[in-house]
């Protein structure tokens, strides 16, 4: 059955194309502002580029406008719900489906891991400016990891906010909370509304000090700062952007996809990317840069600026508890019903896609994923889970970067209603800049992924490979009128 033949057999499933340009743009801003610009921007400052991270953000937001070119394109081209797995189960078969699908459980899960503990940051200075003070013992990671050689403990048990926060959030997604344009439109225009703020305010008590040098000499070990920190910075800095592909999820329901799915997406690169860069400027010229390895970094900025801006601090910490907590139910959603698509089409075991009798969610989806987040958020630090993050979405990336060049030779005259422009240049400066970042990160992290990839291969070895489906919908092709 074709595309366009299933979505019209499935009418009466068919969402309502509702969204036009600026709530696409909106949808991409409210999924990206998030845990990228309230907490691994200080991580990145403070432990590799210094200052220099606003050129980190500049360089990773241009690799994500390659992808997120061919990521319209195939929005458009398949507009049903489901994001870069579906896009390549319905055009790329089994193999290459399992691969980006499995990638996506690292991105959503050890996401929603890091925004966990960046929101248990914010919580406990938001709690400790209302007289509670939670011990650090249980607001913190239990370990210290820099490498596989080098482990060793912090004195704490467990970080029992991160924990609280997705057993909430899980719990909410398993009772079937539905997220409205409403409600993230007004989760957006907090979140703008405090990031404007501390922009505003912020930028005229910036200290020229602080921001020298602009790229702090290397201290002797690769990717330390000096060029290399800042290269390192932009696979680091790159879950920052994590979240405008939440856009594409959206593309059956755009009014015109042609038109919208285009400008959602690269509208809230580029406004996200200015505001990126405008906040990093903020933070390392109020605070040095070394101060801002913390789950809080803005609130540490906003803190060394010193009485003037005492009264934005307690507002940064609001706008940082309610928002990242939205951020952590979003992306423990798109983790859970990633689980359901791949349990669905045969990839996975047949109980994630278990629909709860009454709720009508999938429940044990949820509550596995919901288990296995808590625990990441729980014991690991978060420079470890971010860097995870960003390496599992490089290389989905990669692949639909790639996926997009394979489709043009393998069915060139299928539907496309948006083509990335100049493809042949476009995709491969996609693959390019994404290979870059992933170049860039430590060593520990890509032998993390090749454990992810060894463990995701296993699985699809022994179960994916016999039991997955071929794909219900096939390219449609056009001869030439």
């Amino acid at each position: 059955m074709s595309i366009e033949g299933e979505v019209a057999a499935d009418k009466a499933h068919e969402l309502h194309r509702a969204l036009g340009p600026v709530q696409l743009v909106s949808l991409g801003i409210g999924a990206i502002i998030g845990a990228g610009i309230f907490v691994i921007t200080g991580h990145a400052a403070a432990a590799y580029a210094g200052p220099g991270v606003m050129i980190s953000f500049i360089i990773a937001g241009t690799g994500c406008l390659f992808a997120g070119l061919c990521y319209a394109e195939f929005a458009c081209m398949i507009p049903v719900a489901g994001s870069a797995y579906t896009y390549t189960y319905a055009s790329m078969g089994k193999f290459l489906a399992w691969i980006i699908g499995w990638n996506l459980v690292l991105e959503y899960m050890a996401a929603a891991s890091t925004v966990a503990v960046g929101w248990s940051g914010y919580f406990v200075e938001l709690m400790s400016q209302i007289g509670w003070n939670i011990p650090k013992e249980f607001s913190s990671a239990p370990i210290a990891m820099t490498s596989f050689q080098d482990v060793s403990t912090t004195g704490a048990y467990f970080n029992v906010p991160a924990v609280v926060v997705i057993a909430l959030a899980s719990t909410l997604l398993v009772v079937g909370i539905r997220a409205s344009a409403r409600f993230n439109a007004g989760m957006v225009g907090i979140k703008l509304f405090i990031v404007l703020l501390v922009i505003g305010f912020g930028l005229p008590l910036i200290r020229g000090a602080n921001l020298t040098p602009f790229i702090p000499h290397n201290t002797g070990t690769w990717g330390q700062f000096g060029w290399s920190g800042v290269f390192r910075a932009t696979g680091v800095i790159f879950f920052a952007y994590i979240g405008f592909d939440a856009v594409s999820v959206a593309a059956q329901e755009a009014r015109n996809p042609q038109r919208d799915m285009p400008i959602g997406i690269l509208g809230s690169l580029v406004i996200c990317t200015v505001l990126y860069i405008l906040m990093s400027l903020v933070m390392t010229g109020l605070a040095p840069f070394m101060t801002l390895n913390v789950a809080q970094p803005v609130f540490v900025a906003i803190n060394a600026a010193g009485p003037r801006l005492a009264w934005l601090g307690v507002l940064v910490n609001i706008a940082a508890v309610v928002g990242l907590a939205s951020v952590v139910l979003v992306l423990l959603l798109g983790q859970s019903r990633i689980f359901y698509a791949m349990s669905r089409d045969g990839l996975f075991f047949s109980v994630f896609s278990r629909i709860h009798p009454q709720f009508r969610t999938p429940w044990l989806g949820t509550m596995s994923t919901g288990v296995v987040a808590a625990l990441l958020a729980g014991i690991v630090p978060l420079g470890i889970l971010g860097e995870l993050v960003s390496i599992g979405t490089l290389l989905a990336f990669v692949i639909v970067c790639v996926s997009t060049l394979v489709l043009r030779r393998k069915a060139p005259d299928a539907v496309r209603p948006f083509r990335t422009p100049a493809v042949w240049l476009v995709a491969p400066l996609g693959v390019g800049m994404c290979l870059f970042m992933m170049a860039f990160l430590p060593i520990d992290t890509w032998l993390r992924l090749v454990v992810w990839t060894i463990i995701g291969l296993l699985i699809f070895g022994f179960y994916g490979a016999r039991h997955g489906k071929e794909p219900e919908w096939v390219l449609v092709k056009h001869a030439a009128e």
